[in-house]
């Protein structure tokens, strides 16, 4: 398999699984707290991560400044920010600026990278499928509620992730991407611990031992974090952090259709059409009006 092709199909296992991650959360929702999901999570994932990397290297304070400021924006802020948000605004506003995340990936990067700029065929494309996310986020509702504070917490979740993004290229081969992953989620947790203080957190070992919150506690850990972390950073060394931010459009699309089959929610037609206007936009920033050829 061709490295680019592999690095494609890598970021889209990533999104399939983040989109379920939604579903996965609102049933754990009623026995945890968000912080508490996210903490368990990532403490989960990174214990794994050591078991099948034990490895530990001298710290050099730059490296280690490196790895913080991944754990920082890729995990802390992002997570907070998204989490918090939803306390104050709608979940459906929520998703829709969180949902920008790609499109600010595209502007940071061409201030700050010299490989990937903005170009006309990717902002259309990221406009179209942003209007995508809009329509599968209300899913036929037009109700539209702003909320300052809400609002900038959710948009700033995706800035948040577009940072990280951007980080994390810069990281390029110099590290294994199991170390990588690790140090992120290391610091991530480091970082995540005084809002957890803040917020209460408690340790609850008894969901473990229920198969229904400790299946979805191993699947956020295991599957979402550990694995899908390593897989979309080393994805994210092949295509480059635009390209690969461009596949999170199609994350509420994977809600939409995981929430449809296990939760029993209904698409409406503004719901299916935002779902055709997501696989365009995201088809065409990447390809333009090329059409596929079979060979």
């Amino acid at each position: 398999m061709k490295p680019v092709l592999k690095g494609h199909l890598m970021v889209l296992f990533c999104v399939v699984v983040w989109g379920v991650t939604f579903v996965s959360t609102k049933i754990l929702l009623e026995w945890r707290s968000p912080v508490e999901i996210a903490l368990d999570r990532f403490v989960l994932a990174y214990g794994l991560l050591f078991l099948l990397h034990p490895v530990i290297k001298k710290p050099q304070w730059r490296e280690e400044l490196f790895f913080c400021g991944l754990g920082l924006f890729g995990v802390t802020l992002y997570f907070l920010t998204e989490n918090i948000a939803l306390q104050y605004t709608q979940a459906s506003s929520v998703g829709l600026l969180v949902s920008s995340a790609p499109l600010l990936t595209a502007f940071f990067a061409h201030f700050t990278t010299h490989d990937e700029k903005l170009s006309p065929r990717l902002i259309v494309g990221s406009l179209v499928a942003l209007l995508g996310v809009a329509l599968v986020m209300f899913n036929g509702s037009v109700i539209l509620k702003l909320n300052p504070l809400g609002d900038i917490l959710a948009l700033s979740a995706g800035a948040a992730w577009a940072v990280y993004c951007l980080l994390l290229k810069r990281a390029g081969q110099r590290y294994g991407y199991l170390f990588l992953t690790r140090q992120v989620f290391f610091y991530g947790i480091v970082t995540l611990l005084p809002a957890a203080g803040w917020m209460g957190y408690r340790v609850d070992f008894a969901l473990w031992l229920d198969p229904l919150q400790g299946g979805n506690m191993l699947f956020l850990g295991v599957i979402a974090s550990a694995l899908c972390f390593v897989a979309w950073n080393k994805a994210l060394g092949i295509i480059g952090a635009v390209k690969a931010s461009n596949y999170i459009y199609l994350i509420p699309l994977i809600t939409m259709l995981t929430a449809v089959l296990i939760l029993g929610e209904r698409i409406t037609a503004i719901g299916g059409a935002g779902a055709l206007l997501i696989l365009m936009g995201v088809y065409y920033a990447e390809h333009g009006m090329k059409m596929p050829t079979i060979k």
